[in-house]
This record gives C-alpha cells, structure tokens and sequence, in this order.
C-alpha cells in the first residue's frame, strides 16, 4: 500500500521545499522530475507514487514546461492555488535572478576574450541541444511510423522558416498521430485531491484560449512589453515538450524579428546550462536584453510571467477534467504524433539556428563533439560541459 501524506501543507514549507530544489536542480527536465521524486514523494511523502505517475502523465501530454507544471501542480496539491504559486516562485527565482544578472554583465563581455566566451556558449547550447535531440527521440519515436513523422517535421522545418508553420506541424502530427499510432488509452487509477470543480477549469481554459488569441491584437512590429508578452504567452503555448524544444520558438519570435541577434540569444542559452532550476527562465534573460525602452527589469519580469501562465493555466484547467478524457485512446493517439514532431522541431532548430551560428570550423566542431560526449557517454552535468567549452573557446582564440 502506497503512503502518502495528505494533508493540507503551509505555505512556507511549499516555498522553502521548492527554494532548496530551485538551488540544487541541475541537469535539465528529465533530471527535474527525478529530484521531485526523490524529495516529494521518497522523502516528504507530500503524494503517493501513483499520484506522482498521474500529475506527471498529465504535464507531459500537454504543452508547456512539464518539470515546471508538475511542481505547480504539486505545490497545489499540497497548499492550494497559493502554493502552486509558491511552488513556480521559489523553484524559478534563483536561475531567473542569475540569468538577470548575466544579461546585465552582457555589454562588458567586449573583446576577443568576451567574444570567445559567448561564443563557448553558443557551443554550449549546440552540445546540450544535440544531446536532448538524440534522447528524446529514442523515448518519443520509439517506432517507423513516428521516425516517419519526425523526420518529416524536421525537413519541412528547416526548409521553410516560419513560427505559424510550427503550429501547423504540430496540428499535422496530431492528426498524422491518431491514424498511424496506437498506443491506446491511458490508464488512470490514483485519485488526486483536487479541491475545485470543472466550472473554475473551463473558466481557466477559456482564459488560456483568450489569451492566446487576443494578445496578438495589441501587439508592435517594434518591441514592446505587450508584444513581449504576446511572444512569450505564444512560446509557451504552444511548445510541447518543455526544456529545450521551446528554442525555436524563442528564437522564431526575437530573433527572426530583429528583437535581438543570433549571438545574444544562444549566449544566454548556454549560459542557461550552467545553472539549476527550468530552463524556461532564459525567457528571463530574453525579457532584460530586449530593448523595449523599459526597465530590463520589468522586461524580464514579463517575459518570465507570459511564458510560464499558458502551462500553468492548462494543467490547472484540465485536471478537474482529466479522468474522463484520458479514457479515449484517441487523445493518447494524438499526443504520440505530436511528440514525435517535436523531436523534428528541436531536430530543426538544431540545424538552425545552432549549428549554423556555433560552429564556424573545424574547432569549434571538436569543441561541440567533446561536449556532447561529456553529456551522452560520459554522463557529466551540463555545468562541465558549459566550463569546457568557455575554456577551450578562450584558449583557442588566444592561441591561434
């Protein structure tokens, strides 16, 4: 018989609980999940390792950062709707704060050996994003028919560069994914104390729906904080798989807009990898180098608050529902096919932005391949990889 101890926590706790993951959380998403178990369910015994399974099922089929909505979640079922805040609050806050920091040290990063160092962080980022290409398509695309979609996502992707094409893959891997997949109905037995009802959930998917169609009306060609908002609401959206897939529709809406460069982008995205907690906080970063002619601030307050609502607004909306939909094996079906497009998207983005911007020659290659080892065969944290590849991009620029 599973243990688990249900009753209501305090606020503090939930903060503090999420605070000390926020600290020690290295590794990623997968790695996320991982220390939830180890501290929430192992140790804390806050839900049972079924309800643990069934939180977890329900973030990873829908979109959004899934490490980040499944501590939500349980911060909200442990303390209610104000310790799913506290929860995203005390996990999110640290590496946001470091990434602020980052981008306001960003302008004195000037010269060969500044250049070098960002550059190491673009290779960074091509290691790390490799590395997650690789494993996610052995969990996701386990089969020929979703090889098939994947592969076929990532070369419509690569030849035709645009964010509303994204939404339009995805839509065709659902549908692609209920005719050639069968993975059947999900099994659902654990009970989850949810103290609210299916009025208040549809009343959140509404306003998730609201959002996403309303905000672009407001929105700027220049950068402003209502299209930040807009951007990143959309970003989050619309990205399934969380963690590293949500790169190319980050880089779709500053990049590609002129918002910011290429450069500064992937520099902030390796120096992601160096730290603990989601990696949704590099929206923070984003957020302080946009020049919207506001507070860097208050521009990564935005960013970090839009890109993580849609997830939040979800997860929270759907679970009063779950139970009856998770039954149709057609939902399992269609999520199958959206996963493995989501292996061709960050397949794509590999290829481009990354690559393309990263590796320049022959150096930078071995710089990457030596990362990608230390993450693939090696099993070392992303923190060594990000030390190697800063301290060969810096000796290599000032030995040859």
């Amino acid at each position: 018989m599973e243990k688990n101890n249900q009753h209501q926590g305090n606020l503090a706790e939930v903060f503090f609980t999420f605070l000390k993951l926020g600290l020690t959380a290295f590794g990623g998403p997968i790695a996320h999940l991982a220390y939830f178990k180890k501290e929430l369910v192992d140790r804390r015994s806050w839900v049972s390792d079924s309800q643990f399974s069934q939180l977890l099922a329900i973030c990873q089929f829908l979109p959004g950062p899934a490490s980040s909505q499944l501590g939500f979640s349980l911060g909200l079922v442990r303390a209610g709707w104000l310790g799913g805040l506290a929860a995203f609050i005390a996990f999110t806050l640290p590496s946001a704060l470091l990434l602020i920091v980052f981008a306001s040290l960003l302008p004195a990063l000037s010269g060969p050996v500044g250049d070098a160092a960002i550059h190491g962080l673009k290779i960074v980022a091509f290691a790390v994003v490799a590395d997650a290409v690789i494993s996610m398509s052995k969990k996701l695309c386990p089969d020929n028919q979703r090889i098939v979609i994947a592969l076929i996502s990532a070369a419509v992707l690569i030849i035709v560069d645009n964010a509303w094409l994204q939404l339009l893959v995805i839509i065709c891997g659902a549908i692609a994914g209920i005719i050639m997949c069968k993975e059947g109905a999900v099994e659902q037995t654990a009970h989850l104390p949810i103290h609210y009802g299916r009025k208040l959930g549809g009343t959140l998917l509404c306003l998730f729906v609201t959002l996403l169609v309303g905000l672009p009306l407001f929105v700027t060609q220049d950068p402003s904080l209502i299209s930040i908002a807009d951007a990143f609401y959309r970003a989050g959206a619309l990205v399934f798989g969380g963690g590293h897939v949500v790169l190319p529709l980050l880089e779709e809406s500053v990049v590609s807009t002129g918002w910011i460069s290429s450069e500064t982008f992937l520099a902030g995205y390796g120096a992601a990898q160096a730290i603990p907690g989601p990696i949704f906080a590099f929206s923070a970063y984003l957020g302080a180098v946009i020049p919207t002619g506001d507070s860097a601030w208050l521009g990564a307050t935005i960013a970090l608050l839009f890109i993580f609502t849609p997830g939040f607004l979800l997860v929270a909306g759907i679970l009063p529902f779950w139970r009856a939909v998770s039954h149709h094996a057609i939902v399992a079906n269609a999520f199958s096919g959206v996963n493995a497009v989501v292996v061709g998207l960050l397949a794509a983005a590999l290829y481009n932005p990354i690559f393309t911007s990263a590796i320049n020659n022959a150096f930078d290659l071995a710089i990457g391949i030596i990362g990608f080892t230390m993450l693939k065969v090696w099993r070392l944290s992303a923190i060594f990889v990000v030390i190697w590849c800063l301290t060969a991009s810096i000796a290599i620029s000032l030995l040859v």
